[in-house]
């Protein structure tokens, strides 16, 4: 969320803000209603002080019923001014919940991912003399998978993965692991279950209602805990509520944990295949720092991946996203696209994101400068390592081989125990 004092000395910024982003714009009720609060602080306070002086009066009073009188008429005025000031809070709060994030005047403007801007583009398109399978047909030929069976057990958009293939999975998994840790993160396994609160103070749903999640979020019943989309949640937490030394940022993590989310708006789109599942696991990148380090982080954690991408040998570009493509929290957000030779295009692996103080006002994550002594929020940032099994599709398709077999990025042949291909008549 933004700083109150920033809106009021700021307005037109926020405006455009909540404009260029496509999100109501909640500024003048914000505005008016922080008179308000503000006022009847003030006379809370000032009514409070004379009642307080009339109570010190009352003993040497030689009219004590008449400033017993007045202290419970002025008691009652409290009360009154009390329950307008708690209800105008409440309403206030989940106002200043609805601002979205300023976005980076580096952004795109636009309204959807039609206005986003191609920064650059690595890597040869593979040219193939063959027709290249799509991923379906290359894992029902290998038995790399049993959609129908786990369809039934399980249901839709769920997957299993099978013999080499999940060997590779595994392998992506812990070659992106073992990358990061030696970049310096410290890696933490983290869980999948959680509280609504913790996903709500990630900054990704507006307003103050906790049922704004029920159509992303898988919610367990009869509990108060429900399943996270992204490690990102709890590590955005980790340092709720504490003040930080100077010294400890940049603080880096990378997290590894199963995703859960329902896609709901999804509906008819990727139904073949494994790119979108309910299910599936990520590795993320995740950065608490100095407001002034978080351009240097931003290009620090965007150049992991793309490594990776490289690691990987994959035909990739990076995207600027637009200022109506990035979301709610985002100062800015570039995201990775990966070539797809089944849909002759390229689609995200992972995205980027700058959140600036946004999260940190949500979770109270502060830190005191060594010179001054004073304290202020930190800036977060966080990036995909990798998301999977989206990022099989196009490993195998890129790497893939007449007869059905996939050749094996060398970086992953030492964690696939010297194998140079899996699949295929091998």
């Amino acid at each position: 969320m933004l700083d109150i004092k920033f809106i009021r000395e700021n307005p037109d910024i926020v405006k455009k803000a909540c404009q260029v982003k496509n999100f109501p714009d909640v500024v003048d009720d914000i505005l008016k209603l922080d008179v308000r609060v503000r006022e009847l602080k003030t006379i809370t306070q000032t009514k409070t002080a004379e009642k307080n002086k009339i109570s010190k009066e009352i003993p040497t009073s030689s009219d004590k019923a008449a400033l017993i009188a007045k202290s419970k008429a002025i008691s009652e005025e409290i009360a009154n001014d009390m329950a307008e000031l708690a209800e105008k809070e409440v309403v206030l709060n989940d106002l200043l919940h609805r601002v979205p994030q300023i976005p980076d005047a580096s952004a795109p403007i636009g309204d959807d991912d039609s206005a986003n801007v191609e920064i650059r583009r690595i890597g040869d398109i593979p040219k193939f003399d063959f027709t290249p399978r799509p991923q379906w047909e290359l894992l029902d030929m290998n038995g790399w998978w049993m959609p129908e069976k786990i369809a039934n057990i399980c249901g839709t958009r769920v997957y299993a993965l099978c013999g080499e293939l999940a060997e590779l999975d595994l392998a992506v998994q812990t070659y992106t692991i073992q990358k990061l840790i030696a970049k310096g993160f410290k890696y933490i396994e983290c869980p999948s279950i959680t509280k609504p609160q913790t996903i709500f103070n990630a900054g990704h749903f507006m307003g103050s209602d906790l049922a704004v999640m029920n159509d992303d979020v898988f919610m367990l019943t009869n509990t108060d805990r429900c399943l996270a989309g992204t490690s990102e949640i709890i590590l955005n937490s980790l340092h709720a509520d504490e003040i930080l030394n100077e010294n400890e940022l940049p603080i880096k993590y990378t997290g590894f944990s199963q995703c859960f989310r329902k896609e709901a708006g999804a509906a008819g789109r990727d139904t073949r295949g494994i790119v979108r599942v309910h299910q599936f696991n990520k590795v993320e990148q995740y950065i608490f720092c100095k407001p002034e380090q978080s351009d240097e982080m931003h290009e620090f954690i965007l150049n992991n991946m793309c490594e990776l991408m490289e690691d990987f040998e994959l035909p990739y570009r990076v995207i600027a996203n637009s200022t109506g493509d990035m979301g709610f929290n985002k100062v800015k957000m570039n995201d990775v696209e990966a070539w797809f030779p089944s849909e002759n295009s390229y689609r995200e692996l992972g995205s980027c994101s700058s959140i600036g103080q946004f999260q940190a006002r949500r979770i109270n994550t502060r830190y005191r400068e060594n010179a001054t002594g004073e304290v202020k929020f930190v800036a977060t940032l966080n990036c995909t390592g990798i998301a999977l099994p989206r990022a099989l599709v196009p490993i195998i398709e890129n790497h893939q081989n007449a007869d059905g077999s996939v050749n094996i990025p060398k970086k992953l042949q030492p964690l696939m125990g010297g194998r140079t291909k899996i699949g295929g008549k091998h």
